[in-house]
């Protein structure tokens, strides 16, 4: 495993996310807990110290099912984050009642890293708010060791961004950002690390393989890829683009099977930076993806949706509808939902599009998928 220094820590330069853990029957709120335990062994064992939650993942029981396994371990030998949930705006004069709790749930004294959660522009206001309180807050549980190191999580834009670290930019100690070659142009980030680097404030990567899109590319695309590495398998095409960037500190992954977890140790068993022929390669295919619905599946919209829609898994078959240009798949799957939990049932009430990571229009998106899938 590869170590990245912080400060004064050594970190796993992977670290496990927590908001994709085996399901049980597909259900995002039920985590299969035997299957997490016997992953975050593997993990542990191979070196990774670093595991990323929030109050949000899995419907409330990320924190919960990591509280549990993880304090079968010596607290020492790993490094716990957690976020203040500002996603959601009724949270905003909830931090010490959340803060609190989390510790509770997660069964800690202490959080190794804790983050303002996805700094965008629904909540920007909000987060700069000093009737709130949050920042004060935060920073008065680093001073008691409660907190160990601050910092945020942003899907917001590049201004977004500036008007935080305007404001809080020298409380914050890391910043996670969703980084990948696809969203290196497609969402600015290659601008807002250079806004990172203004402030010294190093990286952290979520979203490398986009919710599992840069697993597998198009058969063309990865003749190109294999003609460069030939040994290189596609996933680790996303973290090798990662490894060339000093920046980033840590990328956080979200593994949910073992299968996935020994592939990408495997991976960052070294590291081994992108040429500048080969960054450019990597660039190129990214320009010709871009085709579809940015949606990252985090499961954000689904509990906003009082029709309780499956957002995500909408957005994933109107892009395979729009992409093949129409075709079976999209049409049947539809057919076998209930009439209420189709893209018809939007009632157009914008409650999804104000927790979207992603800025996604999906209650758009949702009326145009009904007239194609009525052509």
């Amino acid at each position: 495993m590869i170590y990245k220094e912080f400060q004064d820590l050594k970190l796993s330069a992977l670290g496990m996310g927590t908001m994709r853990l085996p399901l049980i029957d597909g259900r995002d709120e039920q985590v299969d807990e035997e299957k997490a335990a016997e992953i975050i062994d593997a993990a542990l064992k191979g070196g990774i110290n670093y595991f990323d939650t929030a109050w949000g993942y899995h419907g409330g029981n990320s924190e919960l099912v990591m509280g549990r396994i993880l304090e079968k371990y010596p607290r020492e030998s790993f490094y716990l984050a957690t976020k203040f949930p500002g996603y959601d705006l009724a949270n905003m004069s909830k931090a010490e009642e959340i803060f609190e709790k989390q510790l509770e749930k997660c069964r800690v004294e202490y959080f190794d890293f804790y983050l303002f959660h996805n700094v965008c522009e629904m909540n920007i206001d909000a987060y700069l708010d000093k009737k709130y309180g949050i920042d004060e807050y935060l920073v008065k549980q680093r001073e008691n060791g409660r907190i160990r190191h601050l910092g945020f999580s942003a899907h917001g834009s590049y201004d977004v961004m500036k008007r935080f670290l305007e404001s809080y930019g020298s409380h914050m100690e890391f910043c996670q950002l969703q980084i990948n070659y696809i969203d290196w142009n497609f969402q600015d980030a290659k601008r807002k690390v250079e806004l990172l680097k203004e402030y010294g404030i190093p990286v952290w990567v979520m979203e490398p393989l986009r919710g599992g899109k840069l697993a597998s590319l198009s058969d063309a695309d990865e003749k190109v890829l294999k003609e460069l590495r030939p040994k290189e398998k596609i996933p680790a095409w996303a973290f090798r683009f990662l490894q060339s960037l000093p920046e980033v500190k840590m990328i956080l992954s979200g593994m949910s099977s073992l299968e996935q977890l020994k592939e990408n140790m495997k991976t960052f068993e070294d590291e081994k930076p992108l040429s500048d022929a080969e960054m450019k390669k990597l660039l190129d295919i990214a320009d010709h993806m871009i085709n579809g619905v940015p949606c990252t599946a985090c499961h954000y919209c689904t509990s906003h949706c009082p029709s309780g829609i499956d957002i995500p898994a909408m957005l994933k078959l109107y892009n395979e509808h729009v992409f093949t240009g129409g075709g079976f798949l999209a049409p049947m799957t539809i057919q076998s939902l209930p009439e209420e939990k189709r893209p018809s049932a939007c009632a157009g009430c914008r409650s999804c599009e104000a927790v979207c990571p992603q800025q996604i229009k999906i209650s758009e998106v949702l009326a145009d998928f009904v007239e194609k899938l009525k052509s």
